[in-house]
């Protein structure tokens, strides 16, 4: 099945999945998915801003810092204001606990990678589904995140990281897979996960 058409039948089951007794619809897939997005926004800007912060003020090896423990309690707390479960993760991941993507996710991310590949703007690419899974039904969205030029401090080619850089990330991360990018690759996304009332749901 194309991709389109694929997309299309995703989008229509989950309406279809909304639309229910008491007049649930697509206004209620957009009310989630606004959310969604919302939270999102918000997870970056507060991360991205820490990222900045330090990196101002201490340069790139304090941006190491920032991502290890303050990215984590910018997460816990957006999770925690929205009742949401909202991370970022990557099919390179830094930090194995924590950006360890689930079968979901990872379908998400490949094809997110194919869309950027067929010249879809990594910005923009963004996805979401009513999902069934054994706790119950749950609304899931995920939205691509770009590489930036900051990114590239931590993120770049390995010959392009400074040494203490490349010292500092051997000593956190052990197993790192999340360098080699260029600006405008896909670093990961950052998923949002909701538990929705299954009577919303059927």
């Amino acid at each position: 099945m194309p991709l389109a058409v694929r997309r299309a039948v995703d989008l229509l089951v989950a309406v279809a999945c909304l639309a229910v007794a008491g007049g649930a619809g697509a206004a209620d897939v957009a009310a989630l998915e606004s959310t969604a997005r919302t939270a999102t926004q918000q997870l970056m800007q507060q991360i991205g801003g820490e990222l900045k912060r330090e990196f101002a003020l201490s340069g790139t090896l304090r941006s190491v810092v920032v991502c290890k423990y303050s990215a984590p309690e910018v997460s816990s707390t957006v999770s925690k204001r929205y009742g949401a479960q909202v991370r970022r993760v990557s099919l390179r991941v830094r930090n194995p606990a924590l950006g360890t993507p689930d079968p979901w996710e990872q379908r998400q991310l490949l094809d997110f990678d194919r869309r950027a590949a067929s010249g879809e703007g990594a910005g923009g690419i963004e996805a979401s589904e009513l999902v069934h899974e054994p706790a119950g039904w749950y609304y899931r969205y995920m939205k691509a995140i770009p590489v930036a030029d900051i990114c590239l401090n931590c993120h770049g080619s390995a010959d392009s990281l400074t040494a203490a850089t490349s010292a500092q990330l051997a000593a956190e991360y052990p197993h790192d897979r999340a360098v080699g990018y260029q600006v405008g690759d896909i670093r990961g996304a950052v998923s949002y996960k909701i538990l929705v009332d299954p009577e919303v749901a059927r």
